[in-house]
């Protein structure tokens, strides 16, 4: 028989026995001694640090942590985030690590920490079941590596970005869940070829996104009233919908732009699903095809505290600075160093106007290795703009470029000014272009697509095809120089667009935030750092 640990945050004591009569207070206690095949069973409470627990919560092989599955762990709440150090998406902050052959059932788990996520789960093959994901600051839960989970029965909802991601080689079942009012409902990426199975994907911004080559099944599965579209493929995805001997019964319906959105390359062949023709986009074949029954009378979200939708403040409209002349070599722009030789921090990583802000953990990672710094009251001012001069700093101190072409004297560039060295090796190193008249200007803002081209030219990326900017609402406001490097930049996912994912805005002045963001983009594509999921990252 298996042991079980009783925990009870409200009247158990970490000195106690564990008994049903006298149960643990709290969950990192119970961890601490189960071994193999235990069950630790939580009383309805709620388990956060206020009550000594210590995240994330790491579940080791063969423990299953038990609350309510009567009623989706309405009333066992476990709330906190802690640094995860992944193997494949470099930091995060978690509230809960699953190892292999482990169970989580019948719990609501919450992550409030900027870019939080509930539940994660690594290479492993753990069984999530009937319970409520919520608020968490991003998903329910995260599947990386080669994980396989078993994600049965739950709700996911009113999680800024998605209620499950699926990313790198996972597979594993997605079966029985309801994905409500939150960024993506289900997000599938990089090669994840998970089967999804009869899942209620309702009012998010999109139902289903399949990005990368993942290659996931999906049946029975119902995905109406989104915002943007039902099912959205990107990149070089292929969903399996269907086929003669095992028809899809996906039900697509009702959704604010496109039922089905084929935004790749790749012809989709649907068979027998129920999705309106007039709502389709892109190569697909509707095989065996049926009109969408009418949607049933909508039933209230399974929330009982429901929230406004996390859905961005709308993005500023593009302001035209004007250019010395219109066709100068481009240049980047958004992540202003500071300023000439910013007094060190007493603790860079507590900056304190970034907690919130979209670009948190990018901007994190990159004070970290010393490659941004704060001001010296400890703010970033992420939302300000950059000048030429300022990322010349930051892109060497990010790349330190060797020289490939002989240095140039820049007219307005004096030899005393605080960035001339800088100035300098980022030009020699082909990260940066002066003007015709011989003038570098580097008081003058960058520009979003400026630091574009710098990045794709400095690193010398190739790859992308022109197809790639027609993903872009606003394509026809890139400028022709630049237009071969914006579809590398897609094809190498440097690109962020927040909070339109289809907005470039390309002669935008970028802001700090954003330089950083594409800064570590590149980062990853040469290999130096780990992969950050986010939405807001450009890939098709």
């Amino acid at each position: 028989m298996a042991e079980i640990i009783y925990v009870n945050s409200t009247i158990g004591s970490d000195s106690a026995n564990g008994s049903q009569q006298t149960p643990l207070k709290t969950i990192t206690q119970a961890l601490k001694i189960a071994k193999s095949g235990t069950k630790i069973q939580l009383a309805d409470s709620e388990y956060n640090s206020d009550t000594g627990e210590e995240f994330p919560l790491n579940i080791p092989s063969g423990v299953s942590v038990i609350g309510n599955e009567g009623n989706k762990g309405a009333g066992i709440i476990i709330e906190g985030s802690g640094e995860y150090l992944s193997r494949t998406f470099a930091r995060q902050n978690i509230t809960i690590v699953l190892d292999d052959n482990t169970e989580l059932r019948g719990v609501t788990v919450t992550s409030p920490a900027s870019r939080g996520t509930a539940v994660w789960i690594e290479s492993t093959a753990p069984t999530v079941a009937n319970c409520t994901f919520t608020k968490s600051k991003r998903e329910g839960v995260f599947a990386s590596g080669n994980a396989n989970p078993k994600i049965f029965d739950s709700i996911f909802v009113e999680n800024d970005a998605n209620g499950i991601s699926i990313a790198r080689d996972s597979t594993g079942e997605i079966r029985g869940n309801s994905c409500v009012r939150t960024g993506y409902g289900i997000a599938v990426s990089d090669r994840a070829a998970p089967k999804i199975i009869n899942n209620k994907i309702s009012e998010n911004r999109n139902g289903i996104v399949i990005s990368g080559s993942a290659r996931p099944i999906l049946r029975q599965n119902i995905c109406e009233r989104n915002t943007d579209d039902g099912l959205t493929m990107i990149r070089d995805s292929l969903p399996d919908m269907g086929n003669s001997n095992d028809p899809g019964g996906n039900i697509l319906r009702n959704n604010g732009k496109f039922d089905l959105q084929n935004a790749t390359s790749n012809k989709l062949i649907a068979i027998g699903n129920q999705i309106d023709p007039s709502k389709v986009k892109g190569n697909v074949e509707l095989v065996d095809n049926q009109s969408p029954t009418p949607e049933p009378n909508p039933t209230p979200a399974p929330n009982p505290t429901p929230q406004p939708n996390p859905t961005p403040e709308p993005e500023p409209a593009p302001v035209p600075i004007p250019v010395p002349n219109p066709t100068p070599e481009p240049d980047p722009a958004p992540v202003p160093i500071p300023v000439p030789d910013p007094t060190p921090l007493p603790n860079p990583t507590k900056l304190r106007d970034i907690s919130g802000h979209w670009a948190e953990i990018f901007i994190q990672e990159l004070v970290k290795l010393d490659i941004v710094k704060g001001y010296p009251d400890l703010t970033f001012k992420p939302d300000v703009t950059m000048t030429r001069a300022q990322y010349a700093a930051l892109l060497v101190k990010a790349f330190n470029p060797p020289a490939k072409r002989e240095a140039i004297k820049f007219k307005d560039v004096k030899e005393n000014f605080w960035a001339n060295g800088v100035i300098q090796q980022a030009y020699e190193g082909g990260f940066l272009s002066g003007f015709p008249d011989r003038t570098f200007h580097p008081n003058q803002n960058i520009q979003r697509v400026q630091v574009i081209v710098s990045l794709v030219n400095g690193l010398k990326l190739l790859g992308g095809v022109e197809n790639n900017l027609n993903y872009f609402n606003d394509r026809g406001n890139i400028p022709q120089y630049a237009k071969e490097e914006v579809a590398t930049a897609v094809e190498k996912q440097l690109i962020v667009n927040y909070p339109n994912l289809q907005q470039l805005n390309p002669t935008r002045d970028a802001t700090r935030a954003e330089v950083a963001v594409m800064v570590y983009q590149a980062l990853v594509n040469d290999a130096r750092v780990g992969a950050i999921d986010f939405p807001y990252i450009v890939s098709i």
